[in-house]
């Protein structure tokens, strides 16, 4: 019998619990318990899986986890006392950084706070070479006196990163077992683990921020495995699945771990439904994630998370402050703002009854785009005429009426959102009208009509169960791990030698740790990248690398490596040179374990009717003005079904509003397909 799947999700204000099961989807929804995450976990399990509990825990099912603790952590500096291990004279890198400004004309801007201060940051004298030759030893006394400063000063962690240590990690080993030696000691992370890659910032930086989040990933994900069992997976930030105690030592790759599940289960709806070139749209409570995928995920190794930058491979993803409890207000100005501020789980929107901050949500509602009996399936009856007074409160200081206030605050939360699809496509060489819009969370598909019309994408691709996506993709993400290594290769020095025995040895000693960890490496396929740039050059692009052959020998290697980067870089930044030599900077390996996706059953068309599914109708205002819209219930559409807007269709996890001069139907994956022209 085969197991059953569960995909976890805790976001700000909802934790969703996605189980597949015998080909079935289950789906269940509860607020989020943010002092502690696992709380709301194990509730949603034990509700979602009655049949699956004992005395002993849970059988038969295989638990998978998309985690904001290491996020909330780092973004909200509840992370460890963490100490700086680095070679003298290079103590303050963390402070220097780039000469490059967030803000370049804000005069009054503020860094982060570096994450070991200055007085946590310990320079020891050794020397590695630019070739990896050592030239200065670490001595005993040397140690010595590093681990007398790390037990006085009582840090909770110590981040390890030495000059060149990408090339000869000796001396880093070195400190990391002399601080294992220590009585209590303290979670200790090495930049030759993390990242083994030049540029001494960024590497220092990412193995810091592991170290800063380390401890208290490593405790939480201890305490959720006791509970869930030893087959606990951690949904990483690239898009895969590893293990939850590669994940406790590694915490870093997953802090964008919840919403790269979304990009997982958008994608795969797509492809699934005929639209491999989408949009993700990844509207919660607090934030908005919005991804690009050219027929493929696409990642990065430049990641800015907090103000802090980030090197191990993340899904890319560009994150407003947008969802659905950001706040609106009146600035000193005259302004009317809303986010990046949220309401949250606790209090929530004022429409909740705790909270009395207007909130996006209580916009929705007053224009009648939520009803208020129905949210979440009805377990949640939303006070309309608390949103209503508060919002009445607000218009009166920019001089408009309530309802025109509530259309203000959605125009300016949807001009954030473009802003931020602007930003991964306009911005990136692509063009928006040649992708389709997915949106999910519990408010993607209340504003995605709204954002389409302004963006000139053509269609919207509402998925089955869009408030809980990412627990979906969660639950159908593959094991994955990524490794990498800086090599600078460039003219004769890029052999197609030297590339196989570097691959070679990456890969002989990744499957030997994957194998340590229990995972079936066996089973487990190899793909490569390279790092490549123009000769002189500051930044590189990730290109796959050529397949290796019988046939391909060192000169057509090159022209391929070559022919690859061009094209990328014209797509990237509107021009190549061919005639300008190019580098291998880095080599990057991902070993994958293929997971079996749930199966997709086709129904065939019932026809265009949809008038089984009408529930009834309600006013919603548009900015047309108000309009008796039609109700329809989600769960009652069947494929073929046919919608002319204005219309809301409602669903236990989310609302999906259809404005005038739009139309949907149903497809034969149930998905909602939704596309301007309606008469």
């Amino acid at each position: 019998m085969a197991r059953a799947v569960v995909g976890i999700d805790v976001g700000g204000t909802f934790t969703d619990i996605a189980v597949l099961e015998d080909g079935q989807l289950r789906v269940h929804k509860l607020p989020s318990t943010p002092q502690d995450p696992s709380v709301g976990i194990l509730n949603g399990v034990l509700e979602s899986l009655p049949e699956h509990t004992s005395g002993d825990g849970f059988s038969g099912v295989d638990f998978v986890h998309g985690s904001t603790v290491a996020t909330n952590a780092l973004l909200e500096g509840k992370g460890g006392r963490t100490a700086l291990v680095t070679t003298m004279g290079f103590e303050d890198v963390l402070e220097i950084g780039r000469q490059s400004r967030a803000d370049l004309y804000d005069f009054n801007l503020e860094r982060p706070p570096a994450l070991a201060p200055w007085e946590l940051r310990f320079g020891l004298p050794e020397r590695v070479d630019h070739n990896g030759v050592i030239i200065e030893d670490l001595t005993s006394g040397a140690i010595e006196a590093l681990v007398k400063l790390v037990e006085e000063s009582g840090v909770d962690a110590v981040a390890v990163s030495f000059l060149f240590s990408f090339l000869n990690p000796a001396h880093e080993e070195t400190v990391l077992e002399a601080l294992k030696g220590l009585p209590n000691p303290p979670f200790v992370s090495v930049s030759s683990h993390i990242l083994p890659e030049f540029r001494e910032y960024e590497r220092t930086s990412t193995v810091v921020v592991n170290s800063y989040v380390g401890r208290l990933m490593a405790s939480y994900l201890g305490g959720l495995e006791e509970s869930l069992g030893k087959g606990l997976r951690i949904m990483q930030s690239s898009g895969g699945s590893i293990t939850a105690g590669m994940a406790a030592e590694q915490p870093v790759r997953t802090i964008l771990s919840g919403p790269a599940g979304g990009v997982v289960g958008a994608f795969y709806t797509g492809v699934q439904a005929g639209y491999p070139d989408i949009i993700t749209l990844d509207m919660g409570g607090t934030s908005t994630d919005v991804s690009l995928c050219p027929e493929r995920i696409k990642e990065t190794t430049s990641s800015n998370v907090g103000g802090y930058p980030i090197g191990v491979p993340m899904i890319e993803i560009h994150t407003v402050g947008a969802g659905g409890g950001s706040i609106a207000r009146v600035d000193s100005g005259g302004a009317l703002v809303v986010g990046p501020q949220s309401a949250g789980a606790d209090p929530g929107p004022a429409c909740y009854g705790k909270g009395d901050q207007i909130t996006v949500t209580d916009a929705n509602l007053v224009l009648g785009r939520l009803l208020p009996e129905q949210f979440l399936g009805g377990r949640l009856t939303l006070d309309r005429d608390r949103a209503e007074g508060l919002i009445a409160n607000l218009a009166s200081q920019v001089g408009l009426g309530t309802r025109e206030a509530a259309l203000g605050i959605i125009r300016v939360v949807n001009a954030n959102m473009e802003r931020a699809i602007r930003a991964i496509s306009l911005e990136r060489g692509y063009d928006p009208r040649a992708f389709t819009l997915v949106p999910f969370g519990g408010a993607g598909p209340m504003h995605c009509c709204e954002l389409a019309q302004e963006l000139g994408i053509p269609r919207v691709l509402v998925p089955t169960r869009p408030g809980i996506l990412s627990a979906l993709g969660v639950a159908i993400a593959d094991v994955v791990k990524d490794y990498s290594r800086t090599v600078m290769m460039r003219g004769d020095d890029l052999t197609r030698d030297r590339v196989e025995e570097e691959f070679h040895g990456m890969e002989l000693l990744a499957r030997e740790e994957l194998r340590q960890e229990g995972l079936p490496v066996e089973r487990m396929t190899a793909r490569r990248f390279l790092d490549v740039r123009y000769l002189g050059q500051s930044f590189e692009l990730t290109i796959d690398h050529p397949a290796p052959s019988r046939r391909q020998d060192t000169d057509r290697m090159r022209r391929t490596i070559a022919n690859r980067f061009h094209q990328a870089h014209l797509q990237r930044f509107g021009y190549s040179d061919r005639g300008e030599p190019v580098e291998v900077v880095n080599l990057r390996l991902k070993l994958e374990l293929l997971l079996d996706k749930p199966s997709v059953v086709r129904a065939s068309e019932s026809g265009p009717d949809s008038s089984a599914a009408r529930s009834g109708e309600a006013e919603v205002v548009f900015p047309a003005g108000p309009s008796l819209t039609p109700l329809y219930q989600r769960d009652l559409l069947e494929p073929g079904n046919r919608i002319i807007g204005p219309a809301i269709v409602l669903q236990m996890d989310t609302t999906t509003v259809v404005p005038p001069g739009w139309k949907g139907a149903i497809d034969p994956l149930g998905n909602f397909l939704l596309e301007p022209g309606a008469s």
